[in-house]
């Protein structure tokens, strides 16, 4: 009876503790757990468990109880010691010959209470709570049996108490039966939990519980316990007789622990992390869990998937969000929707500078290249302007994709990075990036400038290319916020400057710490990487041929000027100022070339105008300081400009083309054309004249009309506290994310409905038009409201009341929680809610500077050209008004340069910071409609910057924002691509036969027809497992719809052809060259041979795969005869078709001869590109020719000719060929035109 008693209990807890096991396991998932599905799930498992916990350990009390009476006597039980609460880290080793002592457990969930001790010692020093492995099959019905007996979940049989009458039960532990094991009831729960995981982990050996018993016997000798164990061929052990089990007379109480409460959601069970403790931190478990999930990615499938439009069976936003991270961790950064690309930032070089020379690395990508030959091509064939439009939130990576993009296009479009054009647009954005990027809160390489990049394409070349910069962070100039840092110039020029040049610039001795204008905000520095930065930026900006000391000079003045601080004297006049700092205000006059007294006055006096007098006035401290902010920032913000328009003008070519825009202060080359025509061609005035500069015009921008831009604009932001800034770079994300709704979403749905087109999915998308009416509307906007209150001089509080008197009723805009209620307001953007705080609205939109301030840099009084030529617009006003004079007349200017043509209006500024910056969004957007866009999406995969980080929340933020799951269902189901019927027949003729198409216009239909009917046919002989999802098309009555798969498709067909058709050309061509030349031969000799000129129907059989099966040589050239002889441009591929508008202005083609004709132009060939410079550009340096460079590798590539230069070979380059891409070498006193490519440049 002993034995089967023990031998039952040893199976229970075997089982117990196993299960118990599983409780811990299945509970740290339900922890884990990211879906709701899942948490329920692991929550049913937790009760089936728990359940069966209870099972078993009323199976062991009931057990014991039966068999208690038949038990011999024994001792009574010793009484259980102090309980003792400790951690896994203060665990004893234990050694073969020590006691182990498993001491008090306890936890919240699971409860681990040990009412006593027991000791036992085993032949290889480790204590288990179990000792077998394997589980026996028969406790299983016990289980069973006992989770359907409803007496198990009673109240006082619950999930964790004990039955205290059951003493005297036997506990097995190891290979050992303790009898007159008394199970006790649970003692309290500590809220000290000790950290563990595993049950079969060493048990801690604690000093002084051991006191009150003595050491125990060895129950089982160590060599043989192999006899005492007996195993079936199952693995179970097999039942012994009590003969074989001796007792221990050292008999000790102890309580099972109870079944662990199950967790319920909504009451802190399901995701609560107070449930279980885990013996690891939660660093380290968070960390081991982005480990295994990274590891998963690795191994998914889901990775191969290139384009999301092939997601099978369902188009989830899970399955995107899976896909992604698949694709992120194996390295596989950018994906398709179809011709959408979205590229998740790889954070593989956080140091990296972000500008056009620093993507020298980065191979190319086929994603990006596929973009670029599309534009490249559709902008070559129609002509029409092509837009690559990269957007995203903070951080996603935009320009490090736009200086990719914009390296691609030049590696693509002919010249490559060795023509003047790639270098001087390389050297200038070297030069703008240190001027304008900032570390942010969420970004260390945030650009506080917006990009425009328009480049046109002439013969194969890239040969003009315009910057077009839109400059808002005028106010981290001279307040950074806490946690962020200024413009990176200044830390670069503190860690570059020598110490020589410092004292020259008075700067000597200074540190960031110490300038006011720094040490608001971050303050740590990365001298080395800083000081090298500059280097390559003061080596650029010679390249530019900007003279490094006029730049410097200006910037030091700028970090001296925080320094110059003024405050209240302590007189009864409250107008009286003290001066803090005049040595810095002398460094300051000095550098920027102006008498420190003039320089004081023009910071502490105003003009006013009064009844037509004149009169000035003192400003107290705050209006002092005010405007020696006012100057550091118009010094900047200028000096930036001026920099943009001497990069642009060095690019500017000679000839009537120019740019397309026009927003910039630089005026466009065709109005300085049209006015030098005006004034030597004709009579001023006369009607001839006039209709003269109309043709002019006109062919101009026939002549112009196609570029290729690449929009770099800001990134979504909520700053803490946002400004106004961030609101007027909100308002351009916002009109970014509306043009793409507008060109992806809104333009297919409706064209599908206009032509009775219906589509197999609804697309519901989130307009934003309702967010942007609330900015940026004419009459109840919010920026029209702040120029109201700005033109009244207002108050931010009356701003706030006013914002929310009159937009009471809007949804988009909420009143802000645990904030100053009269001073902010709360806007719904597309992305989130953003909390705006109004304090400094109404002077950042003022953004003016005094003229008595500007008066100080006329040529009269600053003696530093480059000064004088920062405000030279604004000195031209004052005299003109003046009468000659420069007398300040109480006038303000705007400290950033505007695009107005007019500076005035009265004695205030023409316009205000939000009125010229909501002018150039719209003068861009007039650009951006007129063009072909493609759209990059640029995602963000984590906060940290980490290379191996995907942080699922912040992607889904993002995905769910940009409206990705809309996009793919769009293209994958819809019917995305619409083209006119002539549009198609040009583009995919080839498709069918040429004797099947009646190639006339009426016939355009009938055309378009055949050439779906064999793409059908093309579809029904390919396999059914290579074919995309959808393939469908419909037939409007204007356009033909294709779905992505569709337009896939028929690109796929359409380049097979033509590769079949390039093939046969060329076995044509070699097999007559073979033939003339052997018929050449032959006749030298004087024998003839009789060639047919034409090849029969057998002969091209036997070529091979050369000749389809469809080819009919019987076409001759009076079939080829009746081809058109004017070849129709062929409109794009994909999107809404240029407007009509654009087709009515175009000239016609004599009237643009006869204009040619009149003044002289050529537009039949491309204008004359810019000849090549004596010198190279290496590391920053000029290098002249001759060089000595190296070879690459060996050319000729074949290895034949009259001179072989060989790999690294030493050579001598003369010069730049005329030939594109090719560089003069000398060796052996001759002369070749090698490749750019094959060579590099040799040590210097």
């Amino acid at each position: 009876m002993a034995a089967t008693l023990g031998l039952n209990k040893v199976f229970i807890l075997d089982k117990y503790f196993s299960e118990l096991q599983k409780y811990w396991e299945t509970e740290k998932r339900l922890q884990d757990a990211t879906s709701s599905g899942e948490a329920s799930n692991l929550q049913n498992r937790l009760r089936t468990l728990s359940n069966g916990l209870v099972g078993l350990r009323n199976s062991l009390h009931e057990n014991g109880l039966q068999n208690l009476d038949s038990a011999e006597p024994h001792p009574p039980p010793i009484e259980a010691p102090q309980q003792v609460q400790q951690n896994y880290s203060n665990v004893l080793q234990v050694g073969p010959d020590q006691t182990v002592g498993l001491d008090n457990f306890a936890g919240s969930a699971p409860h681990l209470n040990f009412g006593s001790t027991f000791g036992l010692q085993t032949a290889d020093g480790f204590s288990t709570m179990r000792s077998m492995q394997s589980h026996v099959t028969e406790v299983s019905s016990v289980m069973t049996g006992n989770v359907s007996d409803p007496s198990i979940n009673s109240a006082d049989g619950g999930l964790d108490t004990f039955n205290p009458g059951d003493s005297g039960a036997r506990v097995l532990a190891k290979d050992h039966l303790v009898p007159n094991a008394q199970l006790s009831p649970p003692q309290p729960v500590n809220t000290i939990q000790p950290n563990y995981y595993n049950i079969q982990q060493p048990a801690p050996v604690v000093a002084g519980n051991h006191s009150r018993q003595s050491p125990p016997q060895q129950l089982f000798p160590a060599h043989s316990d192999s006899n005492h164990v007996m195993k079936d061929n199952q693995g179970g052990i097999m039942p012994r007789s009590r003969g074989d089990i001796p007792y221990s007379s050292n008999i000790q109480s102890h309580a099972l622990p109870p079944p662990p409460p199950i967790p319920i959601a909504g009451e802190g069970g399901a995701f609560s992390r107070s449930a279980v403790r885990p013996r690891t931190p939660p660093d380290e478990r968070i960390r081991k869990r982005e480990r295994d999930l990274a590891d998963e990615a690795r191994k998914s499938r889901l990775a191969e998937i290139s384009d999301l439009i092939h997601l099978e069976p369902q188009m989830t936003e899970d399955a995107i969000l899976r896909t992604l991270q698949a694709r992120f961790f194996n390295q596989k950064y950018l994906t398709n929707v179809g011709p959408i690309v979205l590229s998740l930032n790889p954070y593989r070089d956080i140091g990296n500078p972000l500008t056009l020379s620093s993507t020298r690395s980065n191979g190319s990508n086929p994603e990006i290249t596929k973009v670029i030959q599309e534009v490249i091509r559709l902008q070559g064939e129609s002509g029409y302007p092509q837009a690559i439009i990269i957007s995203g939130s903070c951080g996603s990576g935009k320009t490090h994709t736009s200086m990719v993009v914009l390296r691609q296009l030049f590696e693509s479009a002919g010249g490559g990075t060795e023509t003047d054009t790639f270098k001087h647009l390389a050297a200038s954005f070297t030069v703008l990036r240190s001027l304008g990027a900032a570390k942010t809160t969420s970004n260390r390489e945030s650009s506080r400038i917006g990009h425009f990049i328009e480049v046109q394409v002439s013969d194969g070349a890239l040969y003009r290319t315009k910057i077009h910069c839109y400059f808002l962070d005028h106010n981290r100039v001279v307040k950074p916020l806490p946690m962020e840092k200024n413009y990176h110039i200044f830390y670069q020029m503190l860690a570059g400057l020598t110490e020589e040049e410092k004292k020259q610039l008075g700067l000597s001795g200074f540190t960031v710490k110490d300038l006011l204008y720094l040490n608001m905000g971050d303050t740590r520095q990365d001298e080395a990487q800083d000081a090298q930065r500059f280097a390559e930026w003061k080596a650029n900006l010679a390249v530019l041929g900007i003279p490094f000391m006029d730049v410097i000079r200006v910037m030091s003045a700028i970090l001296l000027l925080g320094n110059v601080e003024f405050a209240p004297r302590a007189t009864e006049e409250s107008y009286d100022v003290e001066i803090i700092g005049k040595e810095e205000l002398n460094s300051v006059s000095s550098l920027l070339g102006i008498p420190t007294s003039l320089l004081c006055q023009g910071l502490t006096s105003r003009t006013h105008s009064v009844r037509g007098q004149q009169m000035k006035s003192l400003s107290d401290a705050n209006l002092c300081n005010a405007t020696r902010n006012a100057l550091a920032k118009a010094l900047y913000c200028r000096t930036v400009a001026t920099i943009v328009r001497r990069a642009n003008s060095i690019k500017r070519p000679i000839g009537p083309l120019s740019g397309t825009m026009s927003s910039g202060s630089n005026e466009s080359v065709h109005h300085e054309l049209a006015s030098h025509h005006a004034s030597t061609i004709g009579t001023a005035g006369s009607k001839k004249s006039n209709k003269s500069m109309a043709m002019l015009n006109n062919a101009v921008r026939h002549a112009t009309d196609g570029f290729i831009g690449i929009l770099d604009m800001f990134g979504f932001e909520d700053s803490k506290p946002s400004q106004l800034e961030q609101l007027c770079i909100n308002l351009c994300s916002e009109t970014m994310q509306h043009f793409y709704n507008t060109h992806i979403f809104k333009s297919s749905i409706e064209s599908c409905r206009e032509e009775g087109i219906a589509m197999d999915v609804n697309i519901e998308y989130v307009d934003n038009v309702p967010v942007i009416d609330l900015i940026s509307s004419l009459r109840s906007g919010l920026l029209s409201m702040l120029d109201v209150e700005c033109s009244v001089r207002g108050f931010p509080e009356t701003y706030v009341q006013k914002v929310k008197v009159q937009h009471k009723d809007n949804r988009k805009l909420f009143q802000p929680k645990h904030c100053d209620i009269n001073r902010t307001f709360g806007i719904t953007h597309y992305t989130g809610q953003v909390v705006y705080d109004t304090s400094d609205f109404l002077d950042t939109n003022r953004d003016v500077i005094p003229d008595d301030l500007v008066s100080v840099f006329s040529r009269g009084i600053c003696n530093f050209g480059f000064a004088t030529h920062l405000f030279g617009n604004e000195i031209k006003a004052m005299c003109s008004q003046g009468g000659g004079e420069i007398v300040p007349r109480g006038v303000s200017f705007r400290i950033s340069p505007t695009s107005h043509p007019e500076l005035l209006n009265g004695d205030e500024p023409v316009s205000t910071l939000t009125q010229d910056f909501h002018t150039r969004l719209d003068n861009l957007l007039r650009t951006l409609v007129h063009a072909k866009p493609h759209f990059i999406r640029c995602v963000r995969p984590n906060g940290s910057d980490s290379l191996t980080e995907f942080d699922r929340n912040l992607v889904v933020h993002q995905i769910r924002s940009l409206q990705i799951l809309e996009t793919v269902h769009l293209m994958a189901k819809g019917f995305p691509h619409r083209m006119r019927f002539k549009a198609f027949n040009a583009r995919y003729r080839v498709l069918a036969r040429f004797n099947q198409l009646y190639r006339a216009d009426e016939k355009a239909v009938d055309d378009c027809e055949i050439i779906l009917d064999c793409y059908v046919r093309e579809l029904r002989a390919m396999a059914p497992d290579t074919l995309p999802q959808n393939t469908s098309w419909a037939h409007g009555r204007k356009h033909v719809f294709l779905s992505e798969g569709a337009r896939q498709q028929l690109e796929r067909i359409r380049e097979e052809r033509r590769n079949n058709a390039a093939l046969r050309i060329q076995c044509l061509w070699r097999a007559w060259t073979v033939r003339r030349r052997t018929h050449g031969r032959l006749a030298q000799t004087g024998r003839g041979l009789n060639v047919q000129p034409t090849p029969t129907n057998a002969n091209l059989n036997q070529a091979g795969p050369c000749f389809p099966s469809h080819w009919d040589p019987k076409f001759n050239n009076a079939q080829n005869a009746r081809v058109s002889t004017r070849r129709p441009r062929p409109q794009p591929i994909s999107g809404t078709p240029p407007p009509d508008l654009m087709q009515t202005d175009r000239c016609d083609l004599k009237i643009i001869q006869q204009t040619c004709a009149l003044f002289g132009l050529d537009l039949e060939r491309p204008p004359p590109i810019p000849p090549s410079r004596s010198y190279s550009i290496v590391s920053g340096k000029k290098v002249t020719f001759p060089q000595t460079r190296l070879m690459k590798m060996q050319y000729p590539d074949n290895g034949k000719g009259d001179i072989l230069l060989l790999k690294g070979d030493a050579i001598v380059v003369l010069g730049v060929s005329t030939r594109r891409g090719h560089l003069i070498v000398e060796k052996m006193n001759q002369t070749l035109h090698v490749p750019f490519h094959y060579l590099e440049m040799g040590p210097l």
